[in-house]
């Protein structure tokens, strides 16, 4: 427990406000959302609940004491010093008492670690959350970079054609080029202005699923997302590497993952819950102790103006029926589906952590196959355009071969931000 704390402590303990600066990283829209989102909050918020419950158990180990006062009127007859009379009076009674638990066969014990199992299955599925949380931040926050890393490339897009536009003018001026193409220029420039605008409004988009992911409620986002400088030609030596094969990454999961350590509390939860079953078959002993004080003004000769009571008890249902054999049953077939269902969830982990694992190295082939594509696209555009301006090619082979370089260009920003998507899954998969 103390590590999990110490894991997240950095992240927990700064408080951030978006309004503070325009600029902001992952590692800074991390800590406001763990501070901020609403989801967060409230599975904190059952985890706190669940330890009060814990505290509310281990009151049974400790002395129950009581306190009743009385104040009215009482009446009395058939006194032996007086039996035909009606004798009444004014009372005012305190009555202190004290229950204090010896042994009990496992029922209180059994009870209170039962809700302190389920306190730390509360907790991981706290920490789980906050695990899904730093996962989605990331996705959010790597869909914005796309968004504007595609802003760019639909800008050099524009610039091309808007160039080339240019160029189609001077050719068909000077008689080299038909009007065809300057027609043609000037569709290429409208369809490069659409382009731009859509990712424009993809970046919008982005923001507005980042402020959902964070827990930012303004309309107009508060903040900026600091863009990231590619070095497109040569971007795959710069991907942050996974290090774990598939053994140990699914190795890894069965020790950390949150949800596999809920699932083993709520198992050892069962436990205790069939122990405290087993346990109705025995007695309860404890102590009580009784003080009363009374105050009368005419019958204190007939009764006592103070009493006290100190005992050993012991109570023991001897049968009920058979309803305390039906509940071991029950609880030791629900022992048994927490058992299976932990093994169950182990499967599924497997096929997750294998799943992300194999998108992941599929996403780090596609990266480094996209980053090859690219510089063959820009080496083919710039043959293309020495070609057309010698007049060995005509503008449909140009157009293709830059809308070739445009496309591997955008295909590389996808399938690099897709890497650090699977990364993010990859590490949230196995609990890291």
């Amino acid at each position: 427990m103390k590590t999990i704390i110490l894991k997240y402590m950095p992240l927990l303990l700064l408080a951030v406000t978006l309004q503070a600066k325009d600029v902001y990283n992952v590692d800074e829209l991390i800590q406001y959302a763990l501070k901020n989102a609403p989801d967060l909050q409230i599975t904190m918020k059952e985890f706190e609940a669940s330890a009060k419950k814990s505290d509310k158990a281990f009151g049974y180990f400790l002395p129950k004491v009581d306190l009743h006062l009385v104040g009215g009127e009482v009446a009395s007859r058939d006194i032996p010093a007086n039996p035909d009379t009606m004798e009444q009076d004014t009372l005012l009674l305190g009555q202190l008492s004290l229950k204090q638990l010896i042994y009990d066969f496992g029922k209180s014990s059994g009870n209170y670690q039962n809700l302190k199992y389920m306190q730390d299955s509360s907790n991981m599925n706290n920490l789980q959350s906050i695990s899904d949380k730093i996962r989605d931040v990331k996705n959010a926050y790597y869909n914005v970079l796309r968004s504007m890393a595609l802003i760019n490339v639909a800008k050099e897009n524009l610039k091309l054609n808007e160039a080339q536009l240019y160029r189609a003018k001077r050719y068909f001026t000077a008689g080299i080029r038909t009007k065809i193409d300057i027609s043609d220029a000037k569709v290429n420039v409208i369809n490069a202005k659409i382009y731009l605008k859509q990712v424009n409004y993809s970046l919008k988009l982005a923001y507005s699923t980042l402020d959902k992911v964070i827990g930012v409620k303004e309309i107009n986002s508060p903040y900026t997302i600091l863009e990231q400088n590619l070095q497109m030609d040569a971007v795959f030596n710069t991907l942050v590497p996974f290090k774990m094969n598939l053994t140990e990454s699914v190795t890894y999961a069965y020790e950390h993952r949150y949800s596999i350590r809920k699932l083993t509390s709520m198992l050892k939860a069962s436990q205790q819950n069939t122990r405290v079953s087993k346990s109705q078959y025995y007695p309860s002993l404890y102590f009580s102790a009784d003080y009363t004080r009374q105050e009368l003004k005419d019958l204190k000769a007939v009764l006592p103006k103070e009493k006290w009571q100190a005992s050993f008890n012991l109570d023991w249902n001897l049968y009920e029926g058979g309803s305390s054999r039906a509940d071991i049953a029950e609880k030791i077939i629900q022992e048994s589906i927490s058992q299976a269902k932990l093994e169950v969830l182990k499967l599924q982990m497997k096929k997750d952590v294998t799943k992300e694992y194999l998108n992941l190295n599929e996403s780090k082939d596609r990266v480094e196959l996209s980053e090859a594509l690219l510089n063959a696209s820009k080496e083919k555009f710039t043959q293309a355009q020495k070609r057309y301006e010698n007049g060995l090619s005509d503008y449909i082979e140009l157009q293709q071969a830059r809308q070739s370089y445009i496309d591997a260009k955008s295909s590389l920003v996808i399938d690099y931000y897709n890497y650090y998507d699977a990364l993010a899954r990859m590490y949230n998969v196995i609990g890291m």
